[in-house]
């Protein structure tokens, strides 16, 4: 069995151990806790308008954005009215009676093929486009 000595110096020793704990505890204790409730109010309320600056500011940035998202959807769809219209000149200038009216205005005139003089070049090689020859 433990003697009275050793039960009082066991007793001793664990209260010596438990009381840096609390005294620790005591002096990691937040700051808003010492606080009065006056700086604390004001505390609360500054932290609030700063939280709520922060999300007016984020606010602000989504609407700049879906502005310049708006104002490049419109753009896209003005050049793609262009792109058709565009595509269509092109499709009603290459058209044979539109090139045919034009060559009238310019005062040419259809040719009889059977006035026409073929001319024969020897040894000249016939195009396939414009980067392109056929070699025989």
């Amino acid at each position: 069995m433990i003697g009275l000595k050793e039960q009082n110096n066991a007793s001793q020793i664990a209260s010596q151990k438990s009381a840096p704990p609390v005294r620790r505890r005591r002096q990691l204790y937040p700051f808003f806790f010492s606080m009065g409730p006056v700086a604390l109010c004001i505390t609360s309320v500054l932290l609030i308008g700063l939280m709520a600056v922060f999300y007016l500011s984020q606010v602000n940035q989504a609407v700049a954005a879906n502005q310049q998202l708006q104002d490049i959807t419109t753009q896209q769809a003005t050049l793609n009215r262009q792109d058709q219209d565009l595509v269509e000149t092109i499709a009603t200038e290459q058209s044979p009676a539109f090139i045919a009216d034009n060559a009238r205005k310019l005062g040419l005139v259809l040719a009889d093929p059977k006035t026409v003089q073929i001319l024969i070049v020897k040894h000249l090689l016939p195009f396939i486009d414009d980067k392109q020859y056929i070699h025989p």
